[in-house]
């Protein structure tokens, strides 16, 4: 294959995505997805099977009222059932009632099924394949049939397998898609069955993929498919699905465009490509997977000080692809691996100059890995380390001074939440402040009282809030004598910055990600409005 063959892309996000634990998606959730999989380029989306629940058949309603740019939506569902004609079939009525411009239908190949599942006749079973497609034919602009578990069926019964892609032929169907419907099966065996398929059915049978991913080759069985002559992709974005999840479309796209030569339509856009996936992710109401390949925060993040000394000269070195390519950036992690490179790119990265024979950079390296030692880290703490390294530097300013704080719990009632009541003290210049406030917890309650301590010299504060607060307990001492760290991410509804503080005590390591978080807010402040 070359750039000139034109690969299509079935997402089926909407449906087998929404078969993975944790992921419960309303059908305003549905049209915004597929919205944003239009924006992308995706060839086909999978709306989900309106024969089966009413949110489907609603979504399908609903988005007709939207003009798609690219995409066209398909509907999933079954052949007839087998106590039924195809002419009578709910199933079949409900797809065509969907108005969808494609529709795919799945049909057992794998004797076993046909036997235990069904519990009907083989040859009962190719009738009702073709049957189906043939009732379809007439009544919908495009159709597809998914062959399910055509791997394990073919390893079992190869002819009988050929005969049902003969017989969804004969129905009418464009696609024959060639299902790993248990995903089990390895790339080597996709490659060799997909080729047989070819040489049984010859050059005019159009075959597609359709992979899970619970042997972890989804994406590697999807690219042995088309390299052994597949022309129709089906995936989930992220990978989302039942059990382990499906072919992930944020790996096989890029790696079809810019590993293979490939054409696609959503290869074009590459570069929306890391948008839509963590938007997906998002809706989902899921954190998004940062070890993800290409998309991932973490696809093109450098933490080895050897590392990023060589990216720094060329990326090449260690990305196997330009970040820019898919909309995802290079990262320079800091921790006790970091080097002299990596302050570096730090300080460039938050606008600061510094020289690389400045005697701050190698303070600035010893103080990092000190701290690590002791339980800091800084890699979803990067507003603590431009504090540090401006201090370092001689241009962090103190903004205020903390005096000391002390916190309360209250508990008026057993059937009552304890409340917390936080006393600070502060000295901003010659100024004195000497605050309480309540709060739901101590944290809660600390925040309170520090901002209300400063709002009187920094307004800009009321603008923050908190995001988010994770607590870790470090290895090291047992029981309730180890250390904690706690990491703080804060907004201002603009950006967003992580903090962080560690200590063997939970309210002292929570006050100093919290001081530092409010220190960072001033910074920002101070340099936009200069």
């Amino acid at each position: 294959m070359s750039g000139t063959t034109s690969i299509e892309i079935y997402d089926t996000t909407l449906r087998d995505g929404t078969q993975a634990e944790d992921i419960h998606l309303s059908v305003e959730d549905k049209v915004r997805i597929a919205l944003k999989l239009d924006e992308l380029g995706i060839d086909f989306i999978e709306g989900g099977w309106p024969g089966s629940n009413p949110k489907d058949v609603q979504f399908f309603s609903e988005i007709q009222s939207y003009a798609l740019r690219h995409s066209r939506i398909a509907a999933f569902g079954s052949t007839h059932s087998a106590k039924t004609a195809a002419d009578d079939d709910p199933n079949l009525q409900a797809l065509v009632n969907a108005k969808a411009p494609v529709v795919t239908i799945f049909g057992k190949t794998w004797d076993v099924h046909v036997r235990d599942a069904l519990r009907v006749s083989l040859e009962k079973n190719l009738a009702m394949i073709e049957d189906s497609l043939a009732w379809l034919r007439p009544r919908v602009e495009t159709l597809f049939y998914d062959a399910e578990h055509f791997f394990d069926g073919f390893k079992a019964n190869p002819d009988y397998a050929l005969e049902t892609l003969r017989r969804a032929a004969a129905g009418g169907a464009e696609r024959l898609v060639l299902c790993d419907t248990n995903g089990g099966t390895l790339p080597h065996e996709v490659t060799e069955i997909v080729e047989r398929v070819r040489d049984a059915l010859g050059p005019e049978a159009s075959l597609g993929i359709h992979a899970h991913n619970d042997a972890d080759v989804a994406v590697a069985n999807t690219l042995a498919a088309v390299r052994a002559g597949a022309v129709h992709v089906q995936g989930t974005m992220n990978g989302f699905g039942e059990r382990c999840g499906n072919a992930n479309l944020c790996s096989i796209i890029p790696a079809l465009v810019l590993k293979m030569g490939l054409g696609c339509t959503a290869g074009e856009r590459l570069e929306r490509l890391t948008a839509t996936s963590r938007f997906i992710s998002e809706i989902a109401n899921l954190p998004h997977n940062k070890y993800q390949p290409y998309v991932g925060a973490s696809a093109f993040a450098h933490k080895g000080g050897i590392h990023v000394s060589a990216v720094q000269r060329n990326p090449e070195t260690y990305e196997h692809v330009p970040p820019e390519r898919v909309g995802n950036v290079q990262r320079i992690l800091i921790s006790e691996l970091a080097g002299r490179s990596n302050v570096l790119a730090k300080a460039r990265q938050f606008g600061l100059d510094i020289d690389s024979q400045d005697p701050a950079v190698l303070e600035i390296v010893a103080q990092l890995k000190e701290l690590e030692a002791r339980g800091f880290q800084f890699e979803g703490a990067e507003a603590s380390f431009e504090l540090l390294m401006r201090q370092a530097m001689g241009t962090r300013r103190k903004y205020f001074d903390l005096m000391g704080f002390r916190v309360i719990d209250h508990k008026v009632r057993e059937d009552e939440a304890p409340q917390a009541e936080a006393t600070v003290m502060v000295r901003v210049g010659g100024q004195v402040e000497h605050t309480a406030a309540v709060g739901d917890g101590p944290v809660n309650a600390l925040d309170n009282a520090i901002r209300k301590a400063l709002d009187t010299f920094y307004p800009q504060l009321r603008e923050v809030s908190l995001l988010d607060y994770k607590v870790r307990v470090l290895p090291g001492r047992p029981g309730t004598g180890a250390k904690v760290r706690v990491l703080i991410e804060s907004t201002d509804g603009r950006d967003k910055w992580g903090t962080v503080g560690v200590s063997h005590d939970i309210l002292e390591a929570s006050w100093q990600a919290l001081v530092d978080g409010i220190r960072y807010k001033l910074l920002k402040s101070e340099h936009k409005d200069g």
